[in-house]
């Protein structure tokens, strides 16, 4: 197939053409919009495409970021912008990419584990992707919303600021936020320039983004909140707090701005607002996929994360689209001590590197999966003790809608 449509990463001067590409498959314009949000942050050299002659027919790209993890933070390849072509479909150019890029990672040591928003939920698992977090999409009727009486808010005071004024304070914020969080990924310049777009096409008849910032009497900055508002919705984007009462305060803002009568917003599975509030009906949820997660290389990957209890386990891993992990690793895990090795020794579990993805955030259960049959249990107790090791403190989350921005 690789002889047909030849795959090759793309020079710089072939990013326009390239990008109409995958605008014309998401039947978007790349003039009017498009991709020019990302063209920042696309990285050519890890930027691949499929070609019939002289024409682009396909595509994927990779974002090199870090992803907080249970105990540790690991480089990740954030699969992105991956298209084909309607007039090039079934032809086996999507799994030549999708080979490709793991192939590559492998054979240079590159990241351990890939991830990415899906499209559509059947297009990855194929590929040994599994469904490693959600989010919570939340709807929210704002005239029924208010805070439970007593709750602490602090002494601090929240203030309205532009964007430039507002930049530096963000980001202090989320790092911080991040290093105690799970499924967050690190934001160097061309990464929060992406974040941060606000044009016509990305506000879809809303307002501009607002930035809010709480502040302690000191003037620390301890939250934000990025929101816009559209006709009489409050569209938020992003809320990071490094302290309960500067997370209260922030959602009391939002919940008492005028002439709004709902709020929306995309947060973890358990976002703690509900327990805020007096009527917890007044936030509703709807839970969708959000990271799906791919173990590039098991061994490096089951080491590179911590564990909540000690753990001693022999897993057979079937993994047919990357058979240099297929096999029985045997993984030891106490605190900081952490090794997963080849073994010849009788297997506890049976299952696919797609399961192995699903856990590894923490966020989907073993014990979830071998109740559908996803994972066999070969060993009396091997499930539970396996689930509980894996599970971190709270749902992983990814707050920026797609994980490795595209539009």
């Amino acid at each position: 197939m690789t002889a047909t449509y030849p795959l090759r990463t793309i020079a710089a001067h072939e990013l326009d053409t390239w990008a109409r590409m995958i605008t014309t498959t998401y039947g978007q314009n790349w003039r009017e919009g498009g991709l020019r949000n990302a063209a920042v942050s696309i990285e050519p050299e890890r930027t691949i495409a499929a070609f019939d002659g002289e024409e682009i027919v396909g595509g994927a790209s990779i974002y090199g970021r870090v992803m907080t993890i249970p105990g540790a933070a690991v480089p990740v390849a954030g699969i992105t912008l991956v298209a084909v072509l309607p007039t090039h479909r079934r032809r086996g150019i999507l799994t030549a990419m999708m080979r490709k890029q793991l192939t590559d990672l492998h054979e240079s040591g590159g990241e351990p584990i890939t991830a990415l928003n899906a499209a559509e939920a059947t297009i990855y698992g194929r590929f040994g992707y599994g469904i490693a977090s959600h989010v919570a999409e939340i709807q929210a009727d704002k005239r029924l919303m208010a805070l439970r009486p007593g709750t602490d808010l602090g002494d601090g005071r929240i203030r309205l600021l532009g964007r430039q004024e507002a930049r530096p304070l963000l980001e202090k914020v989320y790092d911080t936020v991040r290093r105690g969080a799970v499924g967050w990924v690190d934001r160097t310049e061309k990464f929060w320039q992406a974040r941060l777009a606000d044009g016509e096409r990305v506000r879809d008849g809303g307002t501009e983004l607002r930035f809010a910032v709480h502040a302690e009497p000191g003037g620390e900055v301890t939250g934000y909140v990025l929101y816009r508002s559209r006709q009489a919705l409050v569209q938020v984007i992003e809320v990071a707090a490094t302290t309960r009462q500067s997370y209260a305060a922030l959602w009391r803002y939002l919940i008492d701005l005028d002439a709004h009568s709902g709020l929306t917003y995309d947060g973890a599975v358990d976002e703690p607002l509900k327990h805020l509030l007096t009527d917890p009906r007044a936030a509703r949820t709807a839970l969708i996929d959000n990271l799906w997660v791919r173990l590039v290389d098991v061994d490096r990957a089951l080491t590179a994360r911590r564990y909540s209890t000690p753990l001693d386990l022999v897993l057979e891993v079937q993994d047919p689209f990357c058979p240099w992990n297929a096999g029985r690793h045997h993984l030891r895990a106490d605190g900081d001590s952490v090794t997963c090795e080849r073994t010849e020794a009788r297997p506890d579990l049976r299952l696919t590197s797609a399961e192995l993805g699903a856990a590894y955030l923490g966020g989907t259960t073993l014990s979830s999966l071998a109740a559908t049959g996803r994972v066999e249990e070969l060993r009396p107790g091997a499930v539970i003790a396996a689930s509980l090791a894996f599970r971190g403190e709270r749902a992983p989350f990814h707050p920026s809608g797609w994980a490795f921005p595209a539009f």
